[in-house]
């Protein structure tokens, strides 16, 4: 007789032997690269078997690569940004609805579990980005760190490869945009203040919900929902501005929450909100989909059939101009709600322009009489 559990105070019983607690994916799909495949032998796995001991499948991997670049220049038409900057490929918080995991196939891994439980980190992102910033050709742009997969996740506290690049930016007073869902954000106030005095810093919190219990299924190792908010308010504290991303809108799981979100993030001191609608592209509609039925099995079908009414009868979506809204009557009713929202909670309330005026390639500023 198979067991059963509550899992995190959602409605619903998971069975307890298809769930891999702490983790959002729960299966490693194929890389869509991989056109031969085959089995290889772990000396290890097998020595556990023969023991009759288990493997620590849950472990988390840590390798370093060695890249020639840090920038990459963003062709999206959707995304108002020059160049994206990511020091971690793969990322431990485990948000299941993540458009970056089918990015870890290109380094040959899968995009379900190999993308939370192999991180990929660049230790030598600072200089490089010190090298381009010194470049003659280079002229101040608006880069986002990361843009990809979080620049704050559990393996920077270690590394501080994020607070190495911040300081270099603050060095050449040079602009940035920073995405995260993790409260490390806080360790760096003194660089984000010196930043912020300059108008060269802009911070955006990821929040997809404020019920605990929807955000420990979506989103399983990053930091609670209490504490996000701590974030945005200290962080506004200090003149730092502050955007909340409510993303993804997951109708049936987070699509009611509009309303009450903006309100609680305007309280606490955010400039602006901004959403998107879910998009399962690639691996990732697979991955969702056993997460769901897994997780959320009563309301599996609803869900999905929800989330395709936003995009054409599909799971997938590629379309610019579409994906990060969606179409149809679901899609429409988000857009007047969060409208609505903005309108009451965020009607004076704006961002202040980055200053790209500061920029300095050099050490000397007197050098540029010359």
């Amino acid at each position: 007789m198979s067991q059963t559990f509550w899992f995190y105070d959602v409605d619903l019983v998971i069975e307890k032997s298809k769930y891999i607690k702490g983790r959002g994916a729960q299966v490693n799909t194929n890389n869509r690269f991989a056109i031969h495949q085959k089995v290889i032998e772990d000396d290890f796995l097998n020595y556990c078997l023969i023991e009759n001991e288990d493997p620590d499948h849950n472990k988390t991997q840590y390798l370093e690569i060695f890249p020639k670049t840090i920038l990459n220049k963003i062709t999206s038409t959707d995304i108002g940004l020059a160049y994206s900057m990511n020091p971690y490929q793969g990322c431990e918080h485990g948000c299941i609805y993540c458009y970056a995991r089918n990015t870890h196939e290109y380094w040959g891994y899968s995009a379900g579990l190999d993308f939370e439980r192999k991180i990929l980190y660049k230790k030598n992102a600072a200089q490089l980005l010190e090298h381009k910033l010194k470049s003659k050709n280079w002229q101040a742009q608006n880069i986002m760190l990361s843009g990809n997969t979080d620049c704050y996740q559990p393996i920077e506290k270690k590394l501080a490869i994020t607070r190495k690049i911040l300081k270099v930016l603050l060095k050449h007073k040079h602009p940035v945009s920073i995405i995260t869902k993790n409260t490390l954000i806080l360790r760096d106030l003194d660089i984000l203040t010196e930043l912020a005095t300059l108008n060269l810093i802009h911070v955006s919190i990821s929040i997809t919900s404020l019920e605990e219990s929807t955000r420990r299924i979506l989103e399983p190792r990053t930091a609670s929902i209490n504490k996000r908010l701590k974030t945005i308010e200290i962080l506004s504290h200090h003149n730092i501005p502050v955007n909340v991303m409510m993303a993804p809108i997951i109708p049936a799981i987070n699509s009611h929450e509009i309303f009450n979100l903006v309100k609680k993030v305007s309280e606490v001191g955010a400039s602006s909100v901004a959403y998107t609608i879910v998009r399962l592209n690639g691996a990732i509609g697979e991955i969702f989909t056993d997460w769901v039925k897994k997780t959320l099995p009563e309301r599996a079908n609803k869900i999905l059939n929800q989330i395709e009414g936003c995009h054409g009868g599909q799971l997938n979506d590629s379309r610019f101009g579409k994906r990060m809204r969606g179409e149809g009557k679901i899609a429409e009713q988000v857009a007047i709600q969060f409208r609505l929202a903005k309108k009451q909670y965020f009607d004076h309330i704006c961002m202040s322009p980055l200053d790209y005026a500061l920029y300095s390639k050099y050490k000397n500023p007197q050098l540029k009489l010359f």
